[in-house]
């Protein structure tokens, strides 16, 4: 009877198991991830800017030209093909323009995708914003206002709406 307790033993503790029934010390499993592509405001808010035109004399006509200032950082997965559009304004009459704050005077501006003021930027146009540092994109906005020489005094603005995607 003794015998047949240390075979038993021997069975359980694998004295004499075949080694492919022994526990499996090592083995290997998949890991992946799926990066969708896409953009956020990485800081700034919702304020994407502003183009101010500065100061002048009510009877001035000069051209004034500017880029968009900003305090938005906008950041994109690399390689995504990032584009905006910017509406007409609130008092798109005809084209964009400024209206005087305390009246209804206007006056009309232009908007320009680059900074040689050479390609228009129309109402509502689609156009790729291109970029060289997917942290740090800012938007190729520029303007113009051609002042007319008989506009009453005032502060005189505009509020534009962008829209991005990608």
């Amino acid at each position: 009877m003794n015998r047949v307790r240390w075979a038993a033993l021997a069975v359980c503790i694998g004295w004499g198991m075949p080694v492919s029934l022994l526990a499996v010390t090592s083995q290997s499993f998949q890991v992946s991830a799926t990066i969708t592509p896409g953009c956020l405001v990485a800081s700034g808010g919702t304020n994407y800017g502003s183009l101010a035109f500065g100061s002048y004399s009510a009877l001035a006509t000069s051209t004034a030209s500017v880029a968009l200032t900003s305090s938005v950082v906008l950041q994109c997965t690399p390689g995504v093909a990032l584009s905006m559009t910017v509406d007409g304004g609130l008092y798109n009459s005809g084209g964009r323009r400024m209206q005087l704050n305390s009246g209804t005077a206007k006056v009309a501006y232009e908007l320009f995708r680059d900074a040689a003021f050479s390609q228009s930027l129309g109402i509502s146009q689609s156009v790729s914003v291109v970029y060289s540092n997917a942290n740090n994109i800012t938007l190729p906005i520029y303007g113009r206002v051609q002042l007319p020489g008989n506009t009453p005094g005032g502060t005189y603005s505009d509020t534009l709406q962008v829209q991005l995607t990608w």
